[in-house]
C-alpha cells in the first residue's frame, strides 16, 4: 500500500485461538486494509466457517513410505522415509514430514526425501506441528510394526535404538529425556501387564488394546527485543510485541520477568499484543516463551546491573530503564536441541460396529523447565486432544469437479468433542538444560500433538490385529 511501517499498527492483546499459519500475512488481512482505504473509514472483515477452508489454508496431504532395516534383536541398521506432499500450483509449501526422522533413532544408514505434487487446489499452509505431526505418525507406526515383527516390546525397541548423539549432525543433545519419558509412562500406565499379542483382551463386545508412540519437537528460538523499566515506587513495566493466542503468554512472561528481576509478580506490569512495542517474532513454531523470555531476561539483567552499579541499588526518582534483546543462541551450533515425549493410549473397538473409543490417554514429556504447571498442563491436554481428533475424526472431502472441499463446516467436518475425549493424564520430567536458553525452557505448544495419533493407531492394532496406515481411523477400515 506504499505506507511507511510507522503508519501501520496492529493491536491484538488477546486472540481466541491459534492453529498454525501465523507466520505470514494472509489475503484476508490485505483485503481488510484495502476495504478501509477504499471506503475511507474503519472496516471489519469476518469470514464464514465455509470460507475458512479455502483462503486460510489447511495441513498438506502427504503420501509417505517408511522402510526400516533391523536385525532380529531390533537394532536398526537402516531408516528410509520418503514423502510426497501436495502443494499449490502458485504457492509452493513443503510439509517437512521426514525431518524428525533424521534425529529420532540411531541407524548407520539413513535416507529422507521430500517431493512436491503441484495441484490446482486451494493453497495448503502451516498447521500445528507441521512436519512432525504427519511424519511421526508414519515413523512411529512403522516402529510399532517392527516391534511386532521382532517380537519385542515397543518400548524396549525404542530404548535399544536410542542415539548417543544426534544421528544427523553428530552433535550432542542439550538434553534428551525420551527414554525417561518412556520408562515413567510405562510405570504410570501399567504397561507391564500388556500382552504382546494383538486381539487378546476384551470387555464384552469391545476389543481392548494399548499402544505407545514417541514425540519430538525442535527447541528453537527466534530474535526478540524487550524494554524493562522501573519507577521510584518499585513498580516494573515490561514491554514486548509478543502475543497471547491462548498459550498463556500473559502469565508465563510475567513470571519470567519477576524471576529475572527477583521481585514478586504483583510488582510487574506486562504490555504485549501491540506492534508499537519492541519488536519480536510472532507466536509460531512453539518458539514464543523461549524467544520472548530470553529478551525479557536480558533486559531485566541489564536493568539490575545498572541499578546496582550506577545507583547503589536505589531506584532514582526519575526511574530507570533498559533494553533487552535476543539475536541467536551461540550454543545452537554446538548442541542439538529438542523436546521429547511419550504418549500411551488405551482404545476399545466394538467388534460389531467398528466404533473406536479412547477411554485413556497418558502423555509424559521432557521439555526443559516448566514455568507454569497449570498453563503447561493445558497446553499438553489441548495437544493430545488435537492428536486424538486427527486420529479418529478429521477428514476433508474434496470435490474433484471444482477442487473445493464439500464438508466445509463443523456439521460434516468432524472434530473431537467432549463426548469423544476420555481421561487424559499429563506428566513431565523436569529437565535442567542450561544450553537451550537462560530459563531452560522448551516450546510445548505442539509437542503434545505429535505422538498421539500413532499411539492410538498402534493401540487399535493391538486391539483388533488390523493395521490402519491412513488417517482418520474409521469403522469401515476396521470391519471385514
Amino acid at each position: 500500500f506504499g505506507l511507511s511501517p510507522e503508519r501501520v499498527r496492529v493491536i491484538a492483546p488477546y486472540v481466541g485461538g491459534g492453529f498454525g499459519s501465523r507466520g505470514f500475512t494472509h489475503p484476508y488481512a490485505i483485503l481488510a486494509v484495502m476495504a478501509a482505504r477504499v471506503a475511507g473509514r474503519p472496516a471489519k472483515l469476518a469470514q464464514t466457517r465455509q470460507q475458512m477452508f479455502g483462503p486460510v489454508g489447511y495441513r498438506s496431504p502427504t503420501i509417505q513410505r517408511v522402510r526400516l532395516g533391523a536385525g532380529g534383536d531390533g537394532q536398526l541398521t537402516a531408516i528410509a522415509h520418503e514423502v510426497v506432499a501436495q502443494t499449490n500450483a502458485l504457492y509452493e509449501m513443503t510439509e517437512p514430514a521426514a525431518v524428525a526422522t533424521r534425529t529420532m533413532y540411531a541407524a548407520p544408514n539413513r535416507r529422507t526425501t521430500h517431493r512436491l505434487a503441484r495441484l490446482d487446489l486451494p493453497a495448503n499452509s502451516w498447521m500445528r506441528a507441521p512436519g512432525e505431526s504427519p511424519g511421526m505418525f508414519a515413523l512411529e507406526s512403522a516402529m510399532d510394526e517392527l516391534a511386532v515383527a521382532c517380537g519385542l516390546d515397543p518400548i524396549e525397541l525404542r530404548v535399544r535404538n536410542e542415539p548417543a548423539v544426534d544421528p544427523e549432525t553428530g552433535r550432542p543433545f542439550s538434553s534428551r529425556g525420551l527414554v525417561a519419558c518412556l520408562r515413567e509412562g510405562a510405570q504410570r500406565f501399567g504397561w507391564a501387564k500388556r500382552d504382546l499379542q494383538p486381539r487378546t483382551h476384551r470387555a464384552g463386545r469391545w476389543l481392548v488394546g494399548t499402544g505407545v508412540a514417541a514425540s519430538t519437537y525442535p527447541a528453537v528460538q527466534l530474535p526478540a527485543s524487550a524494554h524493562v523499566a522501573v519507577d521510584a515506587a518499585g513498580r516494573y513495566r515490561v514491554r514486548i510485541a509478543a502475543e497471547d493466542v491462548g498459550q498463556g503468554a500473559w502469565t508465563v512472561l510475567t513470571q519470567i520477568a519477576a524471576d529475572a528481576l527477583e521481585v514478586p509478580v504483583e510488582q510487574v506490569q506486562l504490555d504485549i499484543g501491540d506492534s508499537a512495542l519492541p519488536q519480536a517474532f510472532p507466536a509460531w513454531g512453539s518458539t514464543g516463551t523461549a524467544s520472548w523470555g530470553w529478551a525479557i531476561v536480558d533486559g531485566a539483567q541489564k536493568l539490575r546491573t545498572r541499578l546496582r552499579d550506577e545507583f547503589g541499588g536505589v531506584v532514582p526518582a526519575a526511574g530507570l530503564e533498559a533494553d533487552g534483546a535476543f539475536n541467536g543462541n551461540p550454543e545452537a551450533q554446538q548442541f542439538s536441541m529438542h523436546a521429547f515425549g511419550a504418549q500411551f493410549a488405551e482404545v476399545r473397538v466394538n467388534e460389531d460396529t467398528g466404533e473406536v473409543r479412547v477411554p485413556r490417554l497418558l502423555g509424559v514429556f521432557a521439555a526443559g523447565h516448566i514455568v507454569n504447571p497449570k498453563t503447561a498442563r493445558s497446553q499438553f491436554l489441548g495437544g493430545m486432544t488435537w492428536g486424538l481428533s486427527m486420529a479418529l475424526h478429521e477428514e476433508s472431502v474434496l470435490d474433484p469437479r471444482f477442487g473445493d472441499y464439500v464438508n466445509h463446516d463443523f456439521a460434516e467436518y468432524h472434530i473431537a468433542t467432549n463426548a469423544d475425549v476420555g481421561e487424559i493424564d499429563v506428566s513431565w520430567i523436569e529437565e535442567d538444560d542450561p544450553h537451550v536458553n537462560p530459563m531452560g525452557v522448551k516450546g510445548i505448544g505442539e509437542l503434545g500433538i505429535v505422538g498421539t495419533a500413532a499411539a492410538i493407531a498402534n493401540a487399535v492394532y493391538h486391539a483388533t490385529g488390523t493395521r490402519v496406515r491412513d488417517l482418520p481411523i474409521t469403522l469401515d477400515k476396521l470391519l471385514p
